[in-house]
């Protein structure tokens, strides 16, 4: 049996493919893994977190504990609480958008918390080789010799965090012109979108089901 968290964090419910791309990819990981597997779902998108709560949190690591403010402690606990979740799972998927050229606020407010937690703070080994997948969707075309090509400045950032802050054996599964089928300018696009999402579903499926061999080895 094994655990797989899964953050969620577009804004969108319908019509969202970094939803629907995670949903290959969980129903992938699940039919591999067998029916016992346990899912933790955390959604910012749908439920964000305070904004305060990563500067509360972060500052509280500065105060003696008996004199931690109320609100401290709970910011703190919370933190803990969202470290729980990564450090209990096998498998790591986040779902996210790119968001006016950058990550979405709700994901870096979670990230910036999870990181007031010791185990996630840079320079441990917490989750260390834990494999996780990145599905990131953007709505336009940031490719190289697109136009805007150097604008997307998410996908490296994340993968810093990831990778080299917490060390997970990360796999990126990415979508690009996602607003091709609601925008006009974008209609000689759309049969390069379709082709587009069916090659990432397809992705999902194929590195949904390596996890067997991914946890198989880190045994």
């Amino acid at each position: 049996m094994s655990t797989i968290f899964r953050l969620d964090s577009s804004i969108r419910t319908e019509g969202s493919v970094s939803r629907a791309v995670a949903d290959t990819l969980e129903a992938s990981i699940v039919e591999a893994e067998g029916v016992d597997t346990t899912v933790i779902r955390r959604d910012v998108g749908l439920h964000p977190l305070p904004s305060d709560v990563w500067a509360t949190s972060a500052f509280a690591g500065f105060v003696p504990e008996g004199d931690r403010s109320a609100e401290q402690v709970a910011a703190q606990a919370l933190a803990a609480e969202l470290a729980d979740e990564v450090v209990a799972a096998d498998v790591v998927v986040i779902a996210t958008s790119l968001y006016n050229f950058g990550v979405s606020q709700h994901l870096k407010t979670w990230i910036d918390t999870l990181i007031s937690d010791p185990r996630f703070a840079p320079g441990t080994a917490t989750v260390k080789g834990k494999p996780a997948f990145l599905v990131i969707a953007r709505g336009g075309g940031y490719a190289q010799g697109t136009p805007r090509e150097g604008w997307d400045h998410a996908t490296a950032y994340l993968r810093r965090i990831l990778v080299d802050v917490w060390g997970l054996d990360l796999d990126v599964i990415e979508t690009e012109l996602t607003l091709a089928e609601v925008t006009p300018q974008m209609a000689e696009l759309r049969d390069l979108a379709r082709q587009q999402l069916a090659e990432s579903h397809e992705a999902a499926r194929t590195v949904g089901r390596s996890v067997t061999l991914k946890l198989g080895s880190a045994a």
